[in-house]
């Protein structure tokens, strides 16, 4: 066994060690690489051959977390991990998203890249390392590989930026951010901002890049130790090279004429384009027998022609497919209060894309229980974003959520959630369905949610809206063209997909995937300040439907009140058993959910209705109360004895009120006033110091008998 390991130093006494050649030695690739206690176990298989007819990189990457790797159980029942939770999937699609645009464009085999967190700590986040950790098992292998990457985290902790900083430092960040890149180029970036500038974005990207290379060239000289420079030959694609020329001779003028109808219906768009390559098989099948004809070849390469003169028509004539200015947003309307029942609720249109989205607004008891393996808690603040086949046109059925839709919901919700008031006491579920999509539906949701969110009345700090930015360009960027509001089409056949969200005053998360080589930071900035006055357009559009929150819930919104109670009155209020809390509950018909939180225990009381609200609430201050002697009750007489009556001032707090305390006349029995269960007011006039026993007095608040008051004026 030899065993090959690689050290990267971080320059602050911390490092990052790859080893390969002791673990999992059948994968065609695999490495572990560790920080602290972090270790992460990748491998990488791919299939000798390319299956038939496939045009495309069949790529795989799944993301695990091992609980043993924290020396946990996982929960349920079977006790086994299960499938891939949400935080596992938005890993897998950031190194996913990294890795494939580096295989070579004919290398079509099935690839398999399998990440496993293997030993953890709870500081060193692995999700930073995962892309170096992928990449660096593709190095030491022989699959075809064009350079390696690595992925970091630059996170802004407290003015400074730091590179893959600890779980602890990442909570007091205004700026937390992935990127991926090779030696020369940015690849991807994703992330969330307290309000940044521009500016500030580009200089983190950059700061993220320079730890990147050192990353990559460790990985260089680890391939050069472990003898894996020379890459496996392959041949997945038969080409014609005079069938490509034919295609492109005979239907290049009639794409690009298309491309320039300006035709803003995405599906006669596509049925224009398709009736071009109908005609040219139509006419190029004349005598010939089926088997001479490759429709996987033709389709292919009237692909590459559309590409091309779609591109072309951008560059030159800087004209796009809708006919719009590169700068140009499509038409938006916008509705709030759409759905009825509903405590929040919007449309959001623009262009060919739609979201409905709603608001839900629940107590503690509905918050989210995250249970991962390095992070066990409660979201307040939920986002889900759901894209059926119907909103494309397609006729397919609908099988679950796709990992695309995870992280579409995901870049939704870290565009939003910084808006959330810290002291809302609502669990708050923003659901959007994508019923029309040609393009950015993650930033509609966006806008939609904003939109919703000021419709149920809750009342965020700023409104944030979203759009998606492309790119078209020649080698080099030498000719580019930055398209502001990108069409589906635009995104598929362009160089760059950069989303930005933000308020007026910065942005709040962004998510960018780059395709070309050699894009410099010039045009990044274009795309940025491009993005930041459509932003700004699009915050004046949904001014027009609703400028900020609305002053109170819908009617039929739950009510919650908060307070604070001492925390040693916590089990008080609870009872034993729970039974004082059950019984406010059944009685006042309002749900209380107690928690200790800052060494004081905080109290939510939520109803549909505000009497419910203000019950609940006096119960619950009348327990926690502390009696004030010369204050004034309204209690309940709960027992009558020979020598007085006990008298329930607060909840669980009796007093005596003494028979000779109850008139100014002289009594023989207590029932001669009192009844069990009668209310009755008393003043509290002495607690023993002793025993803490509570004395009351009823005469002290009657009026003193006319007999009396004469004798005391002569």
């Amino acid at each position: 066994m030899k065993v090959i390991e690689k050290i990267i130093e971080l320059g602050d006494g911390r490092s990052i060690t790859i080893e390969t050649g002791k673990l999992a030695k059948q994968a065609d690739g695999s490495v572990v690489v560790k920080m602290g206690k972090t270790m992460l176990l990748a491998t990488v298989v791919s299939a000798k051959d390319a299956k038939p007819d496939v045009d495309f990189m069949p790529l795989s990457v799944d993301y695990k977390e091992k609980f043993s790797a924290l020396g946990r159980f996982p929960g349920g029942f079977m006790k086994r991990e299960g499938r891939p939770s949400d935080y596992e999937i938005l890993v897998s699609r950031l190194v996913d998203r990294a890795l494939r645009p580096l295989f070579p464009e004919d290398y079509h085999a099935e690839t398999f890249v399998s990440i496993n967190l293997i030993s953890a700590d709870t500081e060193t986040m692995p999700d930073a390392l995962a892309g170096l950790a992928a990449s660096a098992a593709l190095a030491v292998s022989d699959i075809p590989f064009m350079e390696p990457i690595s992925e970091v985290r630059v996170a802004r902790v407290d003015g400074e930026f730091k590179i893959n900083p600890t779980r602890t430092e990442l909570e007091a960040a205004d700026l937390d951010m992935i990127v991926a890149a090779t030696m020369e180029n940015i690849m991807m970036v994703e992330g969330e901002m307290d309000e940044v500038s521009e500016a500030e974005m580009l200089e983190a990207i950059k700061i993220a890049h320079e730890a990147i290379k050192v990353q990559c060239q460790a990985q260089i000289e680890l391939t050069e130790m472990v003898g894996k420079t020379e890459k496996r030959e392959y041949c997945h694609e038969d080409n014609d090279e005079e069938l490509r020329q034919l295609i492109i001779d005979k239907t290049y003028d009639k794409v690009l004429e298309v491309a320039r109808r300006k035709n803003a219906n995405k599906h006669q768009r596509a049925e224009d384009f398709a009736a071009v390559k109908e005609e040219f098989v139509t006419e190029y099948s004349e005598g010939k027998e089926e088997s001479e004809i490759n429709m996987t070849l033709i389709g292919r390469y009237y692909h590459d022609v559309e590409k091309e003169a779609v591109r072309n028509m951008v560059l030159e004539d800087r004209l796009r497919l809708d006919g719009r200015k590169t700068d140009e947003i499509r038409p938006i309307w916008s509705e709030v209060d759409y759905l009825p029942g509903a405590h929040g609720s919007a449309v959001f249109t623009r262009g060919e894309t739609q979201s409905l989205t709603s608001v839900t607004l629940g107590t503690k008891l509905d918050e989210k229980i995250v249970d991962d393996v390095l992070y066990q808690g409660k979201e307040k603040f939920v986002l889900h974003y759901n894209f059926p086949p119907f909103s494309t046109g397609d006729a397919r059925a609908s099988r679950g959520i796709s990992r695309r839709e995870v992280g579409h919901g995901n870049l939704a919700f870290r565009a939003l959630k910084g808006m959330i008031p810290a002291d809302s006491p609502y669990a708050i579920r923003v659901v959007s369905d994508i019923l029309e999509s040609n393009g950015s539906s993650s930033m509609a949701t966006v806008c939609a949610g904003t939109l919703a969110l000021m419709d149920a009345g809750i009342q965020i700090k700023k409104p944030v809206t979203g759009i998606a930015m492309g790119l078209i360009s020649t080698a080099g960027a030498e000719k580019y063209a930055v398209l502001s509001d990108i069409l589906g089409d635009e995104d598929h056949l362009g160089d760059m997909d950069f989303k930005v969200t933000g308020t007026r005053d910065g942005i709040t998360a962004t998510q960018m995937d780059i395709k070309v080589d050699g894009l410099p930071y010039e045009v990044l900035a274009q795309a940025l300040e491009q993005a930041r006055q459509g932003r700004l357009h699009i915050l004046d559009k949904i001014g027009e439907t609703i400028e900020e929150p609305r002053e109170d819930l819908k009617p039929h919104a739950p009510r919650i009140v908060s307070m604070d109670i001492p925390k040693d009155m916590i089990g008080a209020v609870i009872g034993p058993g729970g039974k004082i809390i059950q019984e406010i509950q059944e009685v006042t018909g309002a749900v209380i959910v107690i928690e200790e939180v800052d060494g004081k225990g905080v109290v939510d009381i939520s109803a549909d209705n505000k009497e419910s609200i203000d019950a609940a609430v006096a119960r619950v201050k009348g327990i926690v109360a502390v009696p004030e002697v010369g204050e004034i009750y309204k209690g309940k007489v709960k027992s009558i004895v020979t020598f007085g009556a006990f008298i329930e001032i607060l909840p669980g707090k009796d007093g005596l009120l003494h028979i000779s305390e109850i008139e100014h006349r002289r009594l023989q029995t207590v029932d001669e006033v009192l009844k069990e269960g009668e209310e009755v007011e008393v003043k509290l006039i002495d607690i023993d110091a002793k025993s803490g026993k509570l004395k009351l007095s009823r005469k002290v608040l009657l009026p003193k008998p006319e007999r009396k008051k004469k004798e005391e004026n002569k």
